[in-house]
Formats: C-alpha cells, sequence, structure tokens
C-alpha cells in the first residue's frame, strides 16, 4: 500500500539533530532577488494573496461566507515564517523552486497572518518529503539540517538589513519549520539586542523545551492577550487518543524540562473554544473530501466550525501537549469529528496526535494574538 503520510508531519520526529550535514555547503542564496521570497509585503500574486474567502459551519447545519479583506492602513509589525516539511522534490534538500507545495501550506498556515502584519515567508533548501522518508525507513540520504538552517538565517539577516528598520516582528513556525526557528531563537536572538524587537515567537508542532516557569532561554510563555515578547507553543492530540508511550512528540530530553504547551484559545490557562480555520482540501493522499454538515456543499477552501472544538493544555507524565475535544451532538447536522490524523500505510499513526492541523485548530486565536501584539507594540513604540 502506498506511503501515505503527508508532508507537514515528518520533520519534528527526527528533530535538528536527526540529520546529517553536507559535505560542501553550497553557495548562499542571494535574498534580495524577489524569487526567493514565497511572501513579500505588497507583491500581487504571490502565496499570501490567496482568497481567505470562508464558510462558517453552524451547529445547526446552516452556513454563511465570510471575507476576509486586506488591513487598510499599514500593519504595525512584520510576520517571519518558516514553513514546514513540504517539497516534493526528489532530491535530500530542496532546490530554491518555489512549487505547488510550498505555495498551498503558505495558504494552509499562514496567508491569514496578512491581515495582522507585514508577511515575509522565505523560500529555503529544506530537507525534503523524500529524504525523510529514506530517514523513517532507517536510510540515510544525506540530507543537510545546517544548510536549511544557513538558508533561513540568510534570509533572517537580509530582511533585518533591509526590511526591518527598527519595526517589531513575530517569528512563526511549524514542525521543521517550528525546530529552525528555535534554532535561530537560541543562536541568534535570545540574549541578543534584537530581541527587544521580537513581538512573539510561535514555533509550533514541536517540541519546544521551557522549565516549570514556562521559560525558552529568556523569553517567557505568553499568558495574557496583547503581551509582547512571548511564546506560543503546542503540539496537539484528539483527547479520545492521547500520546502513546511511542510518540515523540510532547516530551523533552532535557532534565528539569518540559515540552511547552500554551493554549491559543486560553493563555491564561484552562479549558477555551478555538476559532478554528480548517482546510478544505483533503489532508492525505486519496482521503475522501470533509463532509462539514449534512447536504452541504462547502466551495471555499476554509471552513470554520464555532463552538465545535475545546482545546486545553494537558500534563500527564512525561508528556504535555493540547487536547483537543470535539464536541459532537449526533443529533445535529453538523460533522461529529475534524480530519487531521497522519495516515501511514493505510492507517492512523496515533503517534503524530493531531500534527497535520496543529495550527488550523487555533488559527484565528493565533491571529488575533498578534494583532493584539501589534496594537500593544503600536502603543509602547
Amino acid at each position: 500500500m502506498k506511503f501515505q503520510i503527508t508532508a507537514l508531519a515528518m520533520f519534528a520526529s527526527l528533530g535538528l539533530s536527526g540529520l546529517a550535514a553536507a559535505q560542501t555547503p553550497p553557495a548562499a542564496n542571494d535574498y534580495s532577488k524577489p524569487e526567493t521570497w514565497l511572501c513579500l509585503p505588497g507583491r500581487a500574486g504571490d502565496a499570501c494573496t490567496v482568497d481567505l474567502a470562508t464558510t462558517v459551519v453552524e451547529a445547526t447545519g446552516k452556513s454563511d461566507k465570510i471575507t476576509l479583506e486586506a488591513t487598510p492602513a499599514p500593519a504595525a509589525i512584520d510576520c517571519f515564517y518558516v514553513y514546514p516539511t513540504v517539497s516534493t522534490d526528489p532530491t535530500p534538500n530542496s532546490d530554491m523552486t518555489i512549487d505547488e507545495a510550498e505555495r498551498r501550506v503558505v495558504a494552509v498556515q499562514f496567508a491569514r497572518f496578512r491581515n495582522v502584519c507585514r508577511p515575509f515567508a522565505p523560500m529555503y533548501r529544506q530537507v525534503t518529503l523524500s529524504a525523510l522518508r529514506q530517514y523513517m525507513t532507517g536510510q540515510n540520504p544525506g540530507a543537510s539540517r545546517e544548510l536549511a538552517y544557513n538558508d533561513v538565517k540568510d534570509a533572517w539577516d537580509w530582511y533585518l538589513a533591509n526590511e526591518n528598520k527598527g519595526r517589531g516582528v513575530v517569528l512563526i513556525g511549524h514542525s521543521q519549520g517550528s525546530g529552525v526557528i528555535q534554532e535561530l531563537v537560541k543562536r541568534e536572538i535570545d540574549g541578543k539586542p534584537i530581541q527587544k524587537q521580537i513581538v512573539g515567537v510561535m514555533p509550533i508542532g514541536s517540541n519546544v523545551p521551557v522549565d516549570d516557569k514556562g521559560m525558552f532561554g529568556s523569553i517567557p510563555s505568553c499568558s495574557a492577550k496583547g503581551q509582547t515578547g512571548c511564546l506560543i507553543s503546542y503540539v496537539s492530540f484528539r483527547a479520545e487518543t492521547p500520546p502513546p508511550a511511542t510518540s515523540r512528540f510532547g516530551k523533552v530530553a532535557e532534565d528539569g524540562k518540559h515540552a511547552a504547551c500554551i493554549n491559543p484559545a486560553a493563555l491564561g490557562g484552562g479549558k477555551g473554544e478555538p476559532v478554528s480555520y480548517h482546510w478544505n482540501r483533503p489532508l492525505t493522499a486519496g482521503a475522501p473530501p470533509t463532509a462539514w454538515a449534512k447536504d452541504l456543499t462547502v466551495d471555499t477552501a476554509y471552513v470554520t466550525t464555532p463552538g465545535l472544538l475545546t482545546t486545553e493544555c494537558v500534563r500527564d507524565g512525561e508528556f504535555s501537549y493540547l487536547k483537543v475535544t470535539t464536541n459532537a451532538d449526533p443529533a445535529d447536522a453538523r460533522a461529529d469529528t475534524i480530519p487531521g490524523d497522519v495516515v501511514v500505510f493505510g492507517k492512523v499513526d496515533a503517534n503524530w496526535g493531531l500534527h497535520l492541523i496543529d495550527m488550523n485548530v487555533a488559527m484565528g486565536d493565533l491571529v488575533e494574538i498578534v494583532h493584539l501584539q501589534a496594537v500593544a507594540w503600536k502603543k509602547s513604540h
């Protein structure tokens, strides 16, 4: 049977330390060239300028379509996004050609932020899906994690030198991108002068080690809306399927540390009802379209389902994760579950949890958090 694990799911099981370094580093990219960026502010036709029309599906089964207009005034801050493992290139590290896979993941995870910050999303020579498949079957394709990291660092340096101009910036990443963001913070930001311009750090879908006070280095976990300079991170699992002992998600190796879990829908702790924006396309190869409600056809790329989910951070032994409960009601017209499981050889792999939709589960909350951070940043600067 065909290997059916999608590109969003694979990198975090290995971590940055699990990949080989290249023998001879290739030449650096020139990030002054627009073609090295998936998203740049004000550029028509790039990956962030997708149609964000969304269908709202209520518990009654009724639906309505909403649109999201661009911010009329210039955004007060910037967002710098590093995408997860999506490259379908056959080589161990990807090339710098923008393919449909890179454009699609921006639509799924990042384009919605364009209404609250100026969007920057560099291409980078990431470890590919092909390479990760080989690693997971015990082979060594010779992919270079440092090549991927160095590309993002070069893009970050170019952004700081040419576009930042003292502006605040939020760092956002998922899975492989989250790992790269963590490394960038540790090597280039934490404790350095640039930290004063970091409005937020969102490395989602990987294990971010924090102490019992929620500190990632000198960066605190966010605990209230409008707080700046703080961390949002989590890995998500269904309430009925917590992480099995074999899962690599939700735990860290460092003594005295645990994996960060900050619930975007309840920053102060406890339960919350997230504002989810689901991708209305199949998440795994061969999966049927999602039936969001009985006799309802949805023609938008995004769907939101008010009140369907509840999220809560849980500490259970060595695991720390975002528990996602579906508030199903078999008596109403709406779907009783959501897609998001990782499928391997035709079977759901519980080790991955809801890795495919980590960001989508609380996308509306993440965007609102950045919006309020931008408001606070503007007031204080």
